[in-house]
């Protein structure tokens, strides 16, 4: 038996546990949350075809690129506003830790989210 490594999203679990069957379309995320988690590790395992999947239809770019160079460390979920099961919309904001040529850095985003097609996908950061 192979055991899946731990998923990049921060849960602890397997990755073939939690993000990797969003990223196959085996499931859709049930929250905005997961949306956001997701959409980390498909920036960590280099998965731009999740990414584009992910993105609201009014919002989504023609294409998206994943620097290979940007090795991502750690995801970090500050507030979470909406988002649920019953939602229509919601925000997550968030921490991502990574490093690039020997530097450290955090991206800081709050991320708005809502229901499209019965699915959460990513509109884009706030605004405000």
């Amino acid at each position: 038996m192979t055991v899946s490594p731990r998923c990049p999203c921060g849960t602890g679990l397997a990755y073939d546990r939690c993000c990797g069957p969003l990223h196959r379309g085996e499931r859709p995320a049930v929250t905005a949350e997961q949306v956001m988690r997701a959409r980390y590790s498909a920036y960590a395992v280099g998965d731009a075809g999740y990414v584009l999947r992910s993105w609201s239809a009014d919002e989504r770019p023609s294409q998206v690129g994943i620097e290979p160079t940007i090795e991502w460390t750690g995801l970090t979920i500050e507030a979470i506003t909406g988002g649920g099961m019953l939602d229509t919309d919601g925000t997550v904001t968030f921490e991502a830790a990574h490093r690039r040529d020997g530097h450290d850095g955090v991206l800081r985003e709050t991320s708005c989210f809502r229901r499209e097609d019965h699915r959460w996908v990513y509109v884009g950061p706030d605004a405000r």
